[in-house]
């Protein structure tokens, strides 16, 4: 979408490579916490699970930046933020609801 919106609208440089450092930032933010939340679920562990709960928490920060405070907010962005950020959400409840049964 910033590939589209840098070639389609007028935009600014000083802003571009912000926008583009939070995407790649959560991009690589993704990776670990896509891991811990695997790692954790299949050894039954609690550790990695809320650590990955914590990562949760940096990306949605940047999923609200995104949406927020992104140079351009097209539609697209606003369905797919809404949609990635349920989906934090649902994933979030059922981090908590596994570490409470890992836990008991």
């Amino acid at each position: 979408m910033i590939i589209y919106k840098s070639q389609v609208f007028s935009y600014p440089d000083d802003f571009l490579a912000p926008d583009l450092a939070v995407l790649f930032l959560m991009a690589i933010l993704e990776v670990p916490r896509l891991y811990l939340g695997f790692k954790g679920n299949l050894t039954e562990a609690e550790a990695p699970l809320g650590l990955s709960l914590g990562l949760t928490v940096g990306s949605v920060l940047l999923c609200v930046y995104l949406l927020l405070w992104q140079s351009y907010v097209l539609w697209a962005d606003v369905l797919l933020n809404a949609v990635l950020l349920a989906a934090y959400g649902l994933e979030s409840g059922l981090k908590v609801t596994a570490i409470a049964a890992f836990v008991s």
